[in-house]
């Protein structure tokens, strides 16, 4: 029987898997396989919580460092794998704001008819710049939270939002919108993402191994395919 690796992530990194997981060669197990499946961050947390025998756990740093704390991912497993910034988008064909500066950034959100952010850490993240800006109780009738799993850029496609923010992993591939860029280099909402081990994994060994490939500089160019970059913290590398 093909040895399986169960595997759960964030949709933030959802194409990145499926890309990593379409290269991927087990070299002590030519029959192994990875099964993955993509939930929004707080589900995907919920359902390792509950039990769920996965045996890789790939979500926000921050969220794996919680399931470690509570048992849920084995302590020492956490691997940083990719950092992920986020981007703005707004309806395809749609005026494009300026967002070159946090001013103009300002400026645009101010502007904005109506505001989508997520329920992951970048809209935990954004939300808290707003307050900074001292413009989060100006805007609080125009801001739209996207459910989690939806993606922003789908309520931004179908007219629900005019400007949206998420991972720019997550707004690359969705079609009826434009990516108008990255937040400015001084503001950027940058999420680490990382995979741990599963308290109930069924094959640790195997999926230390896919960890390890995920982790290694050969993949470099699908995490930059995919809007990200190689983790930078170096914490437990592969």
């Amino acid at each position: 029987m093909p040895t399986s690796i169960r595997l759960i992530s964030s949709m933030a990194t959802r194409q990145l898997v499926e890309d990593l997981v379409a290269g991927w060669r087990d070299p002590d197990d030519a029959q192994s396989q990875v099964v993955a499946e993509a939930a929004g961050g707080v589900d995907a947390a919920r359902r390792v919580r509950a039990g769920e025998p996965f045996d890789i756990v790939m979500l926000a740093a921050n969220a794996i460092d919680a399931l470690i704390a509570e048992g849920k991912v084995v302590a020492g497993s956490r691997v940083d794998l990719v950092d992920s910034g986020v981007a703005l988008a707004v309806r395809a064909g749609a005026p494009h704001p300026e967002i070159g500066s946090e001013a103009a950034l300002k400026a645009a959100v101010l502007a904005a008819a109506s505001v989508g952010y997520s329920t992951g850490p970048s809209g935990v993240a954004l939300a808290k710049l707003f307050e900074r800006w001292g413009i989060a109780e100006a805007i609080a009738a125009r801001l739209v939270q996207a459910p989690p799993g939806v993606p922003v850029g789908s309520l931004v496609a179908d007219g629900r939002v005019a400007l949206g923010f998420q991972q720019l992993s997550e707004l690359m591939h969705l079609d009826g919108i434009d990516v108008v860029g990255p937040m400015p280099p001084a503001i950027q909402i940058t999420t680490t993402f990382s995979a741990g081990i599963g308290a109930a994994a069924g094959d640790a060994a195997s999926a230390r191994r896919f960890i390890a490939y995920m982790a290694s500089p050969d993949v470099a160019p699908i995490k930059r395919r995919n809007g990200m970059e190689p983790a930078r913290s170096g914490l437990n590398p592969a």
